[in-house]
């Protein structure tokens, strides 16, 4: 099968658009033939953690796709079902933090750019019937982080104020949705006036210049940051939480290290959460959310399978607003 792979250099120098082995269903297995997928910035890390030594590596995450085979023990499941993919293995119940064992679809184990994937059967939903292929394929991994990290560690309440900072990327839009859903005033910020403008359709109800100053623009507290940029937002973002309001962060585009004055944290009586992915049922209960508040992922370009390098620098240019992915299979 035409897959996605990535060996023998570092980084996107690694991908290439190649012949792969189609895998089998084993016992409690099934195999999804994939229509679409999504592209996160998890893919353009893997590109470093997988070693140009190791054998070739199916990238990707995301994915949804129909059901083609299944194997011995699979009785919710057939052929022929509709399905979008969990891409959280080995993370069931809801939990402080992740068990032990837990990975994700795409590394160390092969991924969802391909024309197939044979997964656990644990790890697969029906598609919500309104979203087209496209959306479903892009909405996995980004729409469940998004969901725990507002709602699960946030405790997001309706009427309180999120800052998101550096507003555009899959996460940070499904964000914004959520969070507007949910009745919350929404703040975000940008370098880019047109990623600005963007999150102002969307429903943002502020939309301020990453680089401009802040405090000046934010007139209240915001009770709840969700911040996903690191070194270069996260003092920023802090200085305009209320006293004891909650920061919580989950990734680190822009430097893993951050040095905060710690005295200025404990007497503003801050907390501060981690959060990655989240559980089977965190992603049931982010399908069953977006389908009540009938909200859509957002897509800034599909892209072909043969087209690879091209996608995964327009990612790592930063430039998009909303989700990337992979057209595999024409509908």
């Amino acid at each position: 099968m035409k897959a996605i792979t990535h060996a023998g250099q570092e980084g996107i120098e690694g991908l290439s658009y190649s012949e792969m082995p189609e895998n089998t269903t084993g016992a409690g297995e099934v195999k999804v033939r994939l229509k679409a997928a999504g592209l996160n910035h998890r893919d353009l890390f893997v590109l470093h953690r997988h070693k140009p030594e190791d054998p070739a590596l199916i990238i990707g995450s995301d994915g949804a796709g129909i059901i083609e085979a299944v194997g011995a023990g699979v009785h919710n499941l057939k052929e022929g079902d509709e399905v979008i993919i969990n891409p959280g293995l080995g993370w069931i119940h809801n939990s402080e933090a992740p068990p032990q064992g837990f990975e994700i679809v795409g590394f160390p184990d092969h991924g969802t750019f391909a024309e197939s994937i044979v997964l656990p059967e644990e790890n697969v939903e029906p598609k919500p019937q309104a979203l087209s292929w496209e959306q479903a394929g892009v909405l996995g991994l980004a729409g469940l982080t998004a969901y725990r990290a507002l709602f699960t560690r946030g405790k997001l309440k309706k009427g309180q104020t999120v800052l998101i900072p550096g507003i555009g990327s899959g996460v940070a839009t499904f964000l914004l949705q959520y969070a507007k859903a949910a009745g919350a005033n929404v703040i975000v910020t940008s370098r880019s006036e047109q990623k600005r403008n963007h999150a102002l359709e969307l429903g943002a109800d502020l939309a301020i210049d990453s680089n401009g100053d802040w405090g000046q623009e934010i007139t209240d507290k915001v009770d709840l940051v969700i911040d996903s940029v690191g070194e270069a937002t996260f003092n920023k973002s802090l200085d305009q939480l209320r006293p004891g309001g909650t920061i919580v962060t989950f990734g680190a585009s822009a430097g893993d290290e951050v040095k905060i004055d710690i005295r200025k944290f404990f007497y503003g009586q801050f907390n501060m959460l981690g959060s990655t992915m989240g559980s089977k049922e965190e992603f049931q209960a982010m399908l069953s959310f977006i389908k009540e508040q009938n909200i859509f992922p957002v897509i800034d370009r599909m892209f072909s399978l043969d087209q690879a390098i091209d996608a995964f620098k327009h990612l790592d240019r930063a430039e998009q607003f909303g989700k990337v992915g992979f057209v595999i299979q024409e509908s």
